[in-house]
This record gives structure tokens, C-alpha cells and sequence, in this order.
């Protein structure tokens, strides 16, 4: 489940591929010193390439995520501090 906005960061090495399983989920994307913003809606799936800066944002929504294992989800690097609400991790165990 998603809500709030994220942190702009990369993945250097990893695309990023996310599917809209419930809700909104917006991601603004950085290429050639230009912004952008991709707007999805549950059943819509977006690819961020490896390498471009990115920032998803939700006003509420459930995605599925998929990258590959121990990729940390503020990005290889990133801009600013770490809001409290993002969460920072290579991923939890499920069960």
C-alpha cells in the first residue's frame, strides 16, 4: 500500500517496474533536464528505466512492485532527507 509522496532518487543498474493493483499512483520522472509526470490507475503498469530519477506519489493506493532482491527503495542515491513515512529498506520478509 502506497500514500504520500516518495523521495526523488535512481536505481544506477535496475529498472523499476510497478502495477497499479488499487487507487492512483503518479510518478514524476527527470530525463534530459526535463520533469514529467506519469499518472496510473489500477491495472496500468509503468517501467522506469535504470538510471532515470524518479519520485512516485499516491493520494492512496495498493501497487505491486518488482526488482530485483536487495534493492533499496530510496534508490542508489537520492535527493534531500528521508520523510518519516518513507520507508527505507531492501525489502520486508512476508508471513
Amino acid at each position: 500500500h502506497v500514500q504520500g509522496e516518495h523521495v526523488w532518487h535512481v536505481h544506477e543498474h535496475t529498472d523499476e517496474f510497478f502495477l497499479v493493483l488499487d487507487g492512483q499512483v503518479d510518478i514524476a520522472l527527470r530525463e534530459d533536464g526535463r520533469e514529467r509526470t506519469v499518472t496510473l490507475h489500477a491495472g496500468e503498469i509503468f517501467v522506469v528505466p535504470a538510471g532515470t530519477e524518479h519520485k512516485p506519489a499516491s493520494p492512496g493506493g495498493a501497487i505491486l512492485m518488482f526488482e530485483p532482491a536487495g534493492t533499496l527503495t530510496t534508490g542508489d542515491r537520492h535527493e534531500g532527507d528521508i520523510p518519516a513515512h518513507v520507508d527505507s529498506t531492501t525489502g520486508r520478509l512476508i508471513g
